[in-house]
C-alpha cells in the first residue's frame, strides 16, 4: 500500500514538473523578445560599478538584441543584427534555461533563471564575469 501511493506522488509530481516546463517553453516559443532594459536584482549588494555597468549594458551592447525560442529547441540571439544560433533546454521546472552550443554540447553552456515571464514579459537572471544582471524583455 505504502509504494502505491509512494508511486502515485513520484508520477503526480512528474506531470506538474513537466506540465510547468512546458508552459514556460509555450510562452517563450515563436516570439521575439526584445531586451528594453539591464536591471540589478533587488538583492545585490550596492555597488557603484555594476549600476554603471547596467546602464552601458543597456545603452551599448544590449541595445539592439532581442532572443527567439523556436521548434525543436533552437535559440537565436541577435545582437547589433548579428545572429547566433544554439540550443535550449527548459530545466528545474520551468524555472531555469540552459543555452547550449548548436550541437547542444553543455561545455558551453550559459543558464538564465526566469524570474518574470507571461504573454508579453520575459525576465531573466544573467550572469556577466562580476555581476549578474536582470535582462528585461518584451515581446515584439
Amino acid at each position: 500500500m505504502k509504494i502505491r501511493i509512494a508511486l502515485a506522488v513520484i508520477a503526480t509530481m512528474f506531470v506538474i514538473t513537466a506540465c510547468q516546463s512546458k508552459k514556460t517553453n509555450d510562452l517563450l516559443m515563436n516570439k521575439k523578445w526584445r531586451v528594453y532594459d539591464v536591471r540589478i536584482p533587488p538583492e545585490s549588494p550596492i555597488s557603484n560599478t555594476q549600476y554603471i555597468q547596467a546602464q552601458d549594458l543597456k545603452k551599448g551592447y544590449y541595445r539592439d538584441a532581442y532572443y527567439q525560442f523556436l521548434d525543436d529547441n533552437v535559440f537565436v540571439a541577435t545582437i547589433a543584427g548579428r545572429s547566433d544560433t544554439g540550443k535550449y533546454f527548459i530545466l528545474s521546472n520551468g524555472a531555469m534555461i540552459s543555452v547550449t552550443a548548436k550541437n547542444g554540447d553543455r561545455k558551453v553552456e550559459n543558464l538564465v533563471t526566469v524570474t518574470k515571464l507571461s504573454e508579453n514579459y520575459f525576465d531573466m537572471l544573467v550572469t556577466s564575469t562580476d555581476f549578474q544582471f536582470i535582462l528585461c524583455t518584451k515581446k515584439e
